[in-house]
């Protein structure tokens, strides 16, 4: 998928360097890369990443929501950026996941991702 805005043209994989880099700019933890490409109709990659603190997981978000602007490509949506537990950005092409690390082992997103994925991959081998 690729995102045009009036300055730019984005490209999912520029896009997912764009998060990348701004989270190990911030000292982001464990940063994953989940690709729902197919399996979710809303976004093609999750970038998932944890902060120490909840001013951390804060931060993280606001300083990538002001480069994503800059670069033209404002957010969608964020959601949970006042509690600070777990913040989302949507980002059209990529949404980005940063909380707490007790926050993500609970949902474990990731894992649950993976088994989904599986499950319709099998599913439609099987039909």
């Amino acid at each position: 998928m690729t995102h045009k805005t009036a300055d730019e043209s984005f490209t999912t994989n520029q896009l997912r360097d764009l998060v990348i880099s701004v989270l190990e700019d911030l000292k982001a933890i464990d940063i994953q890369e989940v690709n729902v490409a197919g399996h979710n109709p809303l976004t093609d990659l999750f970038v998932v990443a944890s902060g120490n603190s909840t001013r951390h997981v804060k931060s993280m978000a606001e300083k990538l929501l002001m480069n994503a602007k800059a670069k033209g490509h404002p957010p969608l949506g964020i959601e949970g950026e006042k509690e600070g537990e777990w913040v989302l950005v949507d980002l059209n092409d990529v949404i980005v996941h940063i909380m707490l690390p007790q926050t993500r082992a609970f949902y474990n997103l990731e894992k649950l991702w993976e088994a989904s994925s599986q499950q319709r991959g099998g599913a439609s081998r099987s039909a």
